[in-house]
């Protein structure tokens, strides 16, 4: 018989869409206004945070026994769960190797340590199997992945990771480790200097303006632009970092990467 908490809220997405994958949806209390997986979700839980901030009042009159959040963007909010005596905890995962031992944990935390174990093997062979068929393609092409334009903030580390599975080549491969935004900002002459073969953005929040892109300086020449290579991803697909950006994001970047 399954055990552990039974009554969870999730601060992001990707808990939620765990907890779904693990069959518990049952359990989940409350969910965060960006969650759009699996389809309907927002129809049948209430939502109570956003990504920053969220509603104490309302997370705690849910009477949860497990509060699931992400990052450091999400410290205060965390901080002010735990001075109204909530249990909670925050995960970090910043690599694909994290993505699926954050899956694990939380499988073993809800007893479900055998059910997470299945999901961790089938992510890894879809991982397999994409990186055999890239292998199998002589080019790889340059890849430009613009998280964010104003500064122009460059792909995480996962998101890199899985450029490089799908048999693309992060041109900013070296900023990908980086915990904080602030280290993976970039400049114009930087990614002209690349000259990539395909441009990738998914901005977080908002559309992607491909003609405000086209009109920086030089970036009309960039080869991506020439051949057409330039391409936009949902967010939910692949900045969040949980099952999402290991299926459907991964799928999107192979179709994209081997097209080019």
């Amino acid at each position: 018989m399954l055990q552990g908490p039974q009554r969870i809220v999730c601060l992001t997405e990707e808990p939620t869409e765990i907890l779904c994958a693990l069959g518990l949806e049952e359990r989940i209390v409350g969910i965060s206004a960006y969650s759009v997986r699996p389809a309907g979700i927002q129809n049948r839980k209430p939502v109570v945070s956003a990504f920053l901030d969220g509603s104490v009042r309302k997370i705690a009159a849910l009477k949860p026994d497990l509060v699931i959040g992400f990052s450091d963007i999400q410290a205060d909010l965390a901080a002010r769960l735990i001075k109204a005596h909530l249990p909670v905890v925050i995960f970090n995962q910043r690599s694909v190797t994290e993505i699926l031992e954050t899956i694990a944990m939380i499988a073993r935390m809800v007893g479900a340590q055998h059910k997470g174990e299945q999901l961790v093997q089938m992510y890894r062979r879809r991982i397999a199997r994409a990186r055999q068929e890239a292998s199998r393609r002589r080019h790889r092409p340059a890849v430009y992945f613009e998280e964010w334009d104003e500064p122009m903030i460059c792909a995480i580390e996962w998101v890199s990771e899985l450029i490089e599975i799908a048999g693309g080549r992060n041109i900013f491969s070296d900023r990908a480790a980086s915990k904080g935004a602030r280290g993976r900002v970039v400049d114009e002459q930087e990614v002209l200097d690349a000259d990539p073969d395909v441009i990738i953005a998914s901005w977080c929040g908002k559309p992607v303006d491909f003609d405000a892109m086209r009109d920086r300086p030089g970036f009309a020449g960039l080869s991506a632009f020439a051949t057409g290579q330039i391409h936009e991803l949902d967010p939910s697909i692949i900045l969040q970092p949980g099952p999402a950006s290991l299926t459907d994001g991964l799928d999107a970047l192979c179709r994209i990467i081997s097209a080019s």
